[in-house]
This record gives C-alpha cells, sequence and structure tokens, in this order.
C-alpha cells in the first residue's frame, strides 16, 4: 500500500501497551483494540500507528519477543478488515520484519534506525520509515536536556540520518523525518521547535509532528492528560500551518476538523 502525500494527513494512534502516558492499557485486547481502529478510521484518519513498547519518560524496555507479540497479531487483524496503511512504532529489527511480514506498510522509529540492524532492516523491507530525534533513552531524557541550538541541534542529526540511510540504499523518498517534540526536549525546546518547524521542510522529505496530548501540552494549559484537547488541536493547526505532512494524534474527529480549516484557508483566493 503506497503513501501519497497529495495533502496532509492524520495518524491515528494506537497503543498496545500497559504504560504508555495516554492510553496505556486501554487497547491491550484485541477486540478492543479492533473497535479503537474502526473508529479512527470512520472518524477520517489515513495511517493508523501501532505500538508494542511504551516510550514514554521513564519508560522500561520489553524484549523484542514480547513486543511482536504484542503488535504482530493485531497488525494481521487489522489489514485483514481494514483498506488502510499501517505503521509500527518500533526501533527493533526482529519487529520491523515481523510487523512488515504481516501487512505493516510503514516504520515510524523513535531511535531513527540507530538500534543494531535497524538501518539494515528498513533498506530490507523497502517500506517508508520516519526517522525520530531523540536526546538519550526514554528512562532518562528529561533529567536534563541541553542544546545549543535546538532547532540546528535537531536538524543536523536528521539530516546526518537522512544521509546514513540515503548511503544504507533506502530511497530519499522512503523516507519522513520527526523532530521528536518532548523527548529529551524542555518545554523551552518544545516550544522553539513548534515556532521554527517550518525550517524541517529544506531537508526536502515530509515532516511528521507528534505533540498530542504530551507534557508541553500540559505545562501551558495546566490540565491532566485526559483535558489537552483544546491544547493539542492548537499545536495540530500550527504544525500543519508550517507545513507538517503528518499530524500523529489520539484525537482524530477533531484534528480531521483542524486540518479541513487549515486546508481551507490555504487554498482561498480572489
Amino acid at each position: 500500500m503506497k503513501l501519497v502525500f497529495d495533502r496532509p494527513k492524520i495518524m491515528g494512534i494506537l497503543n498496545v501497551t500497559p504504560d504508555s502516558f495516554s492510553d496505556g492499557g486501554r487497547f491491550n485486547a484485541p477486540d478492543r483494540a479492533l473497535q479503537r481502529v474502526e473508529q479512527m478510521v470512520s472518524e477520517g484518519a489515513d495511517i493508523i500507528d501501532i505500538g508494542g513498547e511504551s516510550t514514554r519518560p521513564g519508560a522500561q524496555p520489553v524484549s523484542e519477543a514480547e513486543e511482536i507479540e504484542r503488535v504482530a497479531p493485531l497488525i494481521e487483524a487489522v489489514r485483514s478488515r481494514f483498506e488502510i496503511p499501517i505503521s509500527v512504532d518500533s526501533s527493533k529489527a526482529g519487529v520491523m520484519r515481523a510487523a512488515v511480514a504481516v501487512g505493516a506498510d510503514m516504520l515510524n522509529d523513535v531511535r531513527a534506525l540507530r538500534d543494531e540492524g535497524a538501518l539494515a532492516a528498513a533498506a530490507e523491507l523497502d517500506v517508508p520509515v520516519c526517522l525520530m530525534h531523540m536526546q538519550g533513552e526514554p528512562r532518562t531524557m528529561q533529567a536534563d536536556p541541553v542544546y545549543g541550538d535546538v532547532v540546528g541541534d535537531v536538524t543536523a542529526f536528521l539530516s546526518g540520518r537522512v544521509q546514513a540511510c540515503v548511503a544504507a540504499g533506502i530511497a530519499k523518498d522512503r523516507l519522513l523525518i520527526d523532530p521528536g517534540f518532548g523527548f529529551g526536549k524542555k518545554l523551552s525546546h518544545n516550544l522553539l521547535l513548534l515556532k521554527e518547524l517550518h525550517r524541517f521542510k529544506a531537508l526536502g522529505v515530509p515532516l511528521l509532528v507528534g505533540i498530542s496530548r504530551k507534557s508541553m501540552i500540559g505545562a501551558i494549559v495546566d490540565k491532566p492528560v485526559e483535558q489537552r484537547l483544546c491544547g493539542s488541536l492548537a499545536a495540530a493547526s500550527l504544525a500543519l500551518w508550517q507545513g507538517a505532512d503528518i499530524v500523529r494524534v489520539h484525537d482524530v474527529a477533531a484534528t480531521v476538523d483542524v486540518l479541513k480549516i487549515c486546508q481551507a484557508v490555504r487554498q482561498a483566493s480572489a
């Protein structure tokens, strides 16, 4: 299934984990997970992103076998029922191979193919892959992140990873980038990244943004995870206006409306 970026896309989040920051444990049961996919598809999602390992601050690692057990049967079930591109949110080469084997169309890697064997696996699988920036590791990334110039530093990292992928045989038109909001970044870093998001378009690959319900939203609006919809929509609109090609979200229907408004204004003419 081919991903076409003729317009910005909405990526719906489906975490089959017990400890994700927003929906941990809610969709572990297969029936509930499939109901959630059906809901997101009906609401207008363009891609479903399935993850089996939490990457929230302080998250504990999951073995490759356990992650495969969580995501592979669900990906296979979704593929058999829905005509929608499926992304697998993983950094492990074995999970990537297992996911694509049962129907995943895209890789979404918070470690930008830096784990052992991941770069070779992505080149072999020949599907689109999103490269995300993260300073440190999930368990410690928010301890004390430091940057000289956060936008410049993140841009340089992503540019380097794009070059490494091309050198490994991955076509540039298969690559996407994600600045990694909340992954080893203080609030001030996240705000600067969002303010200057348009600068990442210079790298010449589609741009994915994941801000939905994150702690940066909570810090600004002073609300818990379940009350961050309005803040998340405001951030999504800023991202879309600056050229985001994919927004990764929990609240699909509301974000679809945001996308429609942004697109209508952008296309307005006298």
